[in-house]
């Protein structure tokens, strides 16, 4: 129980760590490429209040999937429109897998370096450090990939408007139903989590668990995009 607790607010505290980085690196951009709109909106800032939504917040501790408030991006103010939507898109991802690069290193510190011994309030401090800076990276893996999939409003479908005209059928398609698509992921995520955590067969749990297919994006965030980061820092430590 007291580490089901630790857990969920460490996870409340990665969400943090991930979220605002994120949403400021889109302002940022934006605002280097010649639109002011975030930043007279309060929104080129670290400061996570101003970037959190309430529920995709929870959802993302819970679940591991969620969404903050969008920044506000006026398009027809960027001096060079595709390099200004291309940029401002991947500039939360990009720093997203900056933060999973030092998120990393500092979780592998704390377990290599910092020993509880037998004392209860210690064991529990680590674990909770060590929680927050675990979830921090594979959280930011997760966002790097999820906001690259190519449905409306995710980073992803700013990378296709960015190359393509908006009578083409695919873009049109993205739009009108991406919403509709990343709802029922989600739900259905969340549904093979919590049969997989009441069913007490673990046969009938791994078949649940096979049709998760934001479960397949978190393992394919975690294991392969986050690879070079565990191999880089398992490299640079052994030095």
């Amino acid at each position: 129980m007291v580490y089901d607790i630790i857990w969920l607010l460490a996870s409340l505290i990665a969400v943090v760590f991930f979220f605002a980085p994120h949403e400021y690196a889109h302002a940022f951009i934006a605002y280097k490429n010649g639109d002011p709109t975030a930043k007279m909106r309060g929104r080129l800032t670290l400061n996570p209040f101003k970037h959190i939504d309430p529920a995709g917040f929870a959802l993302c501790a819970l679940v591991g999937f969620g969404w903050a408030r969008p920044v506000p991006i006026d398009p027809y103010n960027f001096r060079n429109y595709k390099k200004g939507m291309f940029t401002t898109a991947v500039a939360g991802v990009i720093v997203n897998y900056i933060v999973a690069f030092f998120a990393y290193l500092l979780y592998v510190l704390i377990c290599r370096f910092f020993d509880a011994g037998s004392d209860k309030f210690l064991i529990y401090f680590i674990y909770f450090l060590r929680t927050i800076f675990y979830l921090t990276f594979a959280y930011s893996l997760y966002s790097f990939v999820f906001n690259l999939l190519p449905l409306y409003p995710l980073d992803g479908f700013r990378v296709v408007e960015a190359f393509t005209r908006q009578v083409n059928p695919v873009q049109r398609f993205l739009r009108n139903y991406g919403q509709l698509i990343l709802i029922i992921l989600l739900i259905e995520s969340f549904v093979c989590r919590i049969v997989v955590s009441r069913v007490p067969n673990p046969q009938v749990a791994a078949i649940v668990n096979y049709f998760n297919i934001l479960g397949y994006i978190g393992w394919f965030a975690e294991k392969i995009i986050g690879f070079p980061i565990t191999a880089a820092w398992g490299w640079i430590l052994k030095i």
